[in-house]
C-alpha cells in the first residue's frame, strides 16, 4: 500500500492497525518519492531477515536513477530488473499460462530459424537498447528476441550489446502499460525492426514493423487468422493453435 507522508501523519493509528491486522507493508511517499516503509513486527528472526532482504530490492521500484547507478544496483541484486526511461522496474516471476505460450512460440521460432544466421533467444536475457538521441540506454528482458548481429556484439563477459531484429512480449494486466507504451517506444527508437505483442486475454497478436525509427506498419491478428512477420518471410503463427493450448488448463490467463 502506498501512503503519502501527510496521510500517514494524520491517520497513523488507522495505518498502524492495517499493518498489524492485515500483515501488510505500507510504503510512505513524499513528493511522489518513496521514502520509508512501515512493516509488521516479526518475532521469528529467520523470517524477519528473509523479509528484510526482499524489501531491499523493492525500495528501487520506479526509482529514478542513472544508467550507471542502475548497473551497480543490478549487479548486486538477485532480482530481475528492467531500466526504462530512467526508472527501475522489478519483474515478477511468470505464471504457467505465460510460459506455455512462450514455450510454444519459441519452438515455432526455433524451427523457422534452424540453419539460418539469425537466432531466437528466451528471457531472461539482458538487452541494452540505445535509443536515438538519448544518452542512457534502456535495459530490458523481452520474453523472446531474434538476434542477427550476435557475432560482433558480445563482450568478453558474454553480454550482448547489439540490437535485436525482432522483440516479443506476452502481455499480462500488470505489464500491459509498460509493454504497449514504454517498450514500444524504446524498440522503435533503438533500431528494432519488428515488435510482436501477444495478448492472451483477447487472443490476439499485434505486429509493429519499424523503418527509420518510425512505425511503418501495424497489423493485429485474431482467432481464425495467422500472424505473419513483415521482415522474416514465412515466419507465421496460427492464432487458434497458439492459444488453444491454454484450454488444457480450463482456466483463463490471470495476472502474473
Amino acid at each position: 500500500m502506498l501512503v503519502t507522508a501527510t496521510d500517514m501523519k494524520n491517520s497513523f493509528g488507522k495505518y498502524l492497525k492495517s499493518v498489524t491486522n492485515d500483515n501488510e507493508d505500507i510504503i510512505i511517499t513524499k513528493n511522489n518519492e518513496r521514502v520509508a516503509r512501515l512493516v509488521p513486527y516479526i518475532t521469528d528472526i529467520d523470517k524477519y531477515f528473509s523479509i528484510r532482504e526482499n524489501a531491499l530490492d523493492y525500495q528501487y521500484e520506479r526509482r529514478k536513477v542513472s544508467y550507471e547507478e542502475f548497473m551497480q544496483i543490478y549487479e548486486k541484486s538477485d532480482s530481475r530488473m528492467e531500466f526504462i526511461n530512467g526508472e527501475i522496474f522489478l519483474l515478477a516471476s511468470p505464471n504457467i499460462f505465460h510460459q506455455e505460450i512462450l514455450g510454444n512460440l519459441y519452438l515455432l521460432f526455433k524451427q523457422y530459424f534452424k540453419e539460418k544466421k539469425c537466432k531466437p533467444y528466451l528471457a531472461p536475457f539482458d538487452v541494452h537498447f540505445k535509443k536515438q538521441n538519448i544518452k542512457d540506454p534502456d535495459v530490458m528482458q523481452p520474453d523472446l528476441i531474434v538476434l542477427c548481429d550476435i557475432d560482433n556484439n558480445v563482450t568478453v563477459k558474454g553480454r550482448y550489446m547489439g540490437t535485436p531484429a525482432l522483440t516479443l512480449e506476452i502481455l499480462s494486466p500488470s505489464t500491459k502499460t509498460k509493454d504497449v507504451i514504454y517498450k514500444l517506444n524504446t524498440f522503435m527508437t533503438s533500431g528494432v525492426s519488428e515488435y510482436w505483442i501477444v495478448d492472451p486475454d483477447t487472443r490476439k497478436i499485434t505486429i509493429y514493423s519499424f523503418i527509420d525509427y518510425r512505425v511503418d506498419k501495424m497489423e493485429t491478428y485474431k482467432n481464425g487468422e495467422t500472424a505473419s512477420s513483415e521482415i522474416f518471410e514465412g515466419l507465421t503463427v496460427n492464432i487458434d493453435d497458439l492459444f488453444d493450448t491454454l484450454n488444457i488448463f480450463n482456466h483463463p490467463m490471470p495476472d502474473d
